[in-house]
């Protein structure tokens, strides 16, 4: 997805990196291991998933997409879009709201996310979110984008303090949608925040550009740099010609009920 912003504190990331290949040799086998080390060492990037084992795939787009010809967009068995709506406290992406009302005139799903601040109270960046988004009936569950930005990379926000805001904001969420929102997360934020904090039951959907994700997960960003028609890039401060592609883990029924969401009827030429 895209990112922004400033602040805070260093981690122990040896210790971090350490403690995942150790919990990948134990999940995997040494062999796995080594292939995944070599992957992310080597800046490897993964083969498309098998369509036949991922047939539901999707989008997410954010201003940097620029101007977005949905029906073009939906042609090319795009089954779902994740939409930027907010970030932080106060920020609203410019293209929501053309993005919002376009994409759901088309045939596929479509979700709005948050990006998530380091700066801000949950609460207050949920209120965000919801006066943006309003009401979602028949959309994906909202999203959390948890990931380091700007300064954040080389000094993040502590462990408990990361978790006390999004505590806050997914609860806010959960009551105001009645639905688990989506969480998306990077590696390194999901073994920094994410594992062991409690955040079984919601949704995962995972960025990993290098290999198919060992956490159990229900969406998966294999790609920041895929390429399709139906959009010009215009509205970022240089010309964006990539396009972030996912899977979702299971069948198109399975994805529907996952998420109570209506059968959509084929579209007449």
């Amino acid at each position: 997805m895209d990112t922004t912003k400033t602040n805070k504190r260093r981690p122990a990331w040896g210790r971090i990196v350490l403690a995942v290949l150790l919990l990948v040799v134990l999940m995997t086998g040494i062999g796995r291991a080594v292939q995944i080390f070599r992957a992310y060492k080597y800046n490897i990037e993964v083969e498309p998933p098998d369509p036949e084992k991922y047939p539901v795939r999707g989008v997410d787009v954010s201003r940097y997409q620029g101007n977005i010809d949905w029906e073009t967009l939906a042609s090319q068995n795009v089954s779902f879009a994740f939409i930027k709506a907010t970030e932080g406290s106060s920020h609203q992406d410019p293209c929501f709201a053309f993005n919002w009302e376009e994409a759901q005139k088309t045939g596929m799903y479509v979700g709005a996310y948050h990006f998530f601040s380091f700066e801000s109270g949950g609460e207050t960046q949920a209120q965000n979110f919801i006066e943006t988004v309003g009401d979602s009936d028949g959309t994906l569950p909202p999203v959390v984008d948890l990931e380091f930005y700007g300064d954040y990379t080389e000094n993040p926000l502590g462990k408990a303090e990361t978790r006390k805001i999004l505590d806050s904001l997914l609860a806010a969420l959960e009551k105001h949608y009645g639905t688990k929102p989506i969480i998306y997360t990077t590696t390194r934020a999901y073994y920094s925040y994410i594992l062991g904090g409690g955040y079984g039951d919601y949704p995962l959907w995972m960025r990993d550009v290098h290999m198919e994700p060992i956490v159990k997960w229900r969406f998966w960003q294999y790609s920041d740099q895929g390429m399709l028609k139906g959009y010009d890039g215009l509205q970022s401060d240089q010309t964006e010609v990539y396009i972030d592609l996912n899977v979702y883990n299971g069948t198109m029924k399975g994805f529907l009920r996952e998420f109570a969401l209506p059968e959509k009827e084929e579209k007449a030429e």
